[in-house]
């Protein structure tokens, strides 16, 4: 079994979203920042998730990704399902193409079928919150335990407050400095 980028970093930012669940929408650009990837190779990953009905988006200033549901509810089996299509170890043996040919005389067949219930196993029990703790307990014992969050991408100053900035044209500054010296 092999699984693609696609599988391994869609899975880190489900990781990431259920470290941050209950705290709001995460930006895209926030976990693209996080996973050291493309915003537009996330988007894809994000477009099958949400298809799936994985996660919701939102638009506008405030807007970004969070999960659909609380991290405990769904499985690292479910997220990989959806990103990678099966995940069978050999392909005589999975739900896709359970009736090989040499089904009755493959002497490997019930070694495939043991590791492959294994996996399902590992999969289909461990959730989102799960390998959120996991990866929490991780960074603490590599004295990291502060590195988990998701850097904050700016957000927009609410109504009413003062927050306009001015861009400063260097050359006029430098200008009018040696207008006012002389």
């Amino acid at each position: 079994m092999f699984f693609s980028t696609k599988g391994r970093y869609g899975l880190k930012a489900m990781v990431d979203l259920a470290i941050e669940y209950g705290n709001g929408p995460v930006s895209a650009l926030s976990l693209a920042q996080r996973q050291d990837i493309s915003t537009s190779y996330l988007e894809q990953m994000i477009s099958q998730l949400k298809k799936a009905g994985l996660i919701i988006g939102s638009r506008g200033a405030y807007g970004g990704y969070e999960l659909s549901r609380a991290p405990e509810d769904i499985y690292v089996g479910t997220v990989l399902r959806v990103l990678e299509g099966d995940t069978d170890l050999v392909s005589c043996v999975g739900t896709e193409n359970a009736a090989c040919s040499n089904a009755c005389s493959c002497s490997a067949r019930p070694l495939w079928l043991k590791l492959q219930g294994r996996i399902n196993e590992v999969l289909f029990s461990t959730t989102l919150a799960d390998m959120a703790e996991d990866y929490k307990s991780q960074l603490e014992r590599c004295g990291k335990g502060d590195e988990y969050h998701i850097p904050m991408v700016r957000r927009p100053a609410p109504k009413g407050s003062y927050t306009k900035r001015r861009t400063i044209n260097m050359d006029k500054f430098y200008a009018d400095q040696e207008t006012e010296d002389k």
